[in-house]
């Protein structure tokens, strides 16, 4: 391994540096994420028909457009310091077993006991909610990432926290299930009897494994019928890729600090808080004309959104209780596969990365996990890190781009979020160490099940 001395091994920022305003890219866009929709008439959603459902202050910073920048609280900028500033690691061991030209830097998130990046939106969240007034807080969870951060953050504020989390990944993790019972949360398995969608979805699923939009449908029900709750989500929405900028501001930050300018920027993406939280800031340059950047979105084989996807308005959830966004789909009828990476494993995207992506600013690509665990257990044995499933799609992609520039001899500047620990994940490297995983791609007729049941909206193809 050969050091650039001028380069540290891992680039910390000081407690000064922590960003004291979230950014909101939407301001820079020029073709804006379309709004929500009121699925009944069709028309967006105002603030008024969101706040049974979201706390008042996150339904303003979900419907705002314009404004640039917006002020972190001080409360939340404290509970940041307890984890943040995340290093941003040079991954010198990594280069060295590519034997690569290419210089490999990755934004490590996973130094709080969640395990990930969903710390910095669960404790906006919750803090909104208390602000409020409000006793408690439903969501849903895939993996048990967001939903061992916010029982962390709710138990921080003194908050109840309900979580429905994905059968599958019930069953696979329960590690992590424990972790949110031991920070006071209560965590259902989903599709459940505990709700009325639940039982609907069971009927017509029976024996399903579960998905986020099925888990979505259950939390939103949680939340409408119990007084004083609201519901929060982890990921897709867009104040959720609203606080995750803190990530980005703080890789622009330090890479700024000594000078280094990336070509490619990749992240794993199942709902799109971790890419949306990483590429904001650098986005915003593209969009404002400053810099260019290639920028990537690696998404699981089995759930292929932005790959295989259609672009059009489409319910959040499974149970159609959700508004309707724009983005990137398979249709929420569409149930994937059980695979290993729980946080991908949603059937849409963000509006606002959808929209990116359709106007070109973004790449993506779709990875089987067979693959995704060689390169996760290849980057551990040299960095000393065990990655989250979903963070090793991320290190596959830009393990390929190292070796491609091994084979032509360009030296390229690469930046991908590690977005947390694999640690409550042993079962998935397990199969994989025993040779029993395997790998689903789902057939054009599969997915062609989903787009069957796109919602009718006037102007959609």
């Amino acid at each position: 391994m050969k050091l650039d001395h001028n380069i540290p091994y891992k680039i910390y920022l000081g407690e000064d540096e922590i960003p004291r305003q979230w950014y909101n890219v939407r301001a820079d866009m020029k073709n804006k994420p379309a709004p929500l929709l009121d699925p009944a008439t069709g028309k967006p959603l105002t603030a008024e028909q969101l706040e049974p459902i979201f706390c008042k202050e996150l339904v303003q910073q979900e419907l705002d457009d314009e404004t640039p920048y917006i002020d972190i609280p001080e409360e939340i900028q404290d509970f940041y310091k307890m984890y943040r500033p995340s290093p941003l690691v040079r991954a010198y061991c990594l280069e060295k077993k590519l034997d690569t030209p290419a210089r490999i830097y990755y934004k490590f998130e996973g130094n709080n006991t969640s395990g990930s990046h969903k710390l910095n939106s669960a404790i906006a969240q919750a803090y909104y909610a208390k602000k409020q007034g409000l006793a408690g807080v439903t969501t849903e969870t895939g993996a048990g990432q967001w939903g061992t951060a916010l029982s962390m953050a709710c138990a921080y504020l003194g908050l109840d926290c309900r979580v429905f989390m994905v059968k599958v990944s019930y069953e696979q993790k329960p590690f992590r299930r424990e972790v949110m019972r031991t920070y006071g949360a209560s965590v259902t398995p989903s599709p459940s009897m505990h709700t009325e969608v639940g039982r609907k979805i069971c009927e017509a699923f029976p024996g399903t494994t579960g998905s986020l939009g099925c888990a979505i449908s259950e939390a939103v029900e949680e939340a409408t019928t119990h007084k004083g709750y609201r519901y929060v989500l982890g990921s897709v929405l867009n104040q959720v890729l609203l606080h995750q900028t803190v990530i980005g501001l703080e890789t622009k930050t330090a890479l700024d600090k000594y000078d280094i300018q990336p070509d490619m920027i990749i992240g794993c993406a199942g709902g799109g808080s971790n890419l949306g939280g990483l590429i904001s800031p650098f986005v915003g340059e593209m969009l404002r004309g400053e810099k260019d950047y290639q920028i990537v979105a690696v998404e699981p084989a089995s759930c292929p959104s932005f790959t295989r996807g259609k672009f059009a308005y489409d319910f959040c959830d499974t149970g159609h209780v959700c508004p309707l966004a724009k983005m990137y789909t398979l249709g929420s009828g569409f149930i994937p596969s059980a695979n290993h990476a729980g946080g991908l494993r949603f059937h849409g995207m963000s509006s606002i990365l959808s929209q990116l992506y359709h106007d070109g600013l973004m790449q993506a690509r779709a990875v089987e996990q067979t693959s995704v665990f060689k390169a996760a257990t290849e980057f551990a044995r040299v960095e000393g890190i065990l990655p989250a499933p979903e963070s090793g799609h991320a290190i596959k992609v830009a393990m390929d781009e190292a070796i491609r520039c091994r084979e032509t001899g360009e030296e390229k500047t690469i930046v991908f979020g590690l977005t947390g620990t694999g640690y409550f994940d042993m079962v998935a490297y397990q199969q994989f160490n025993d040779g029993e995983m395997s790998d689903h791609i789902p057939t054009d007729e599969e997915l062609q099940k989903g787009f069957d049941g796109l919602p009718q909206v006037p102007g959609q193809d």
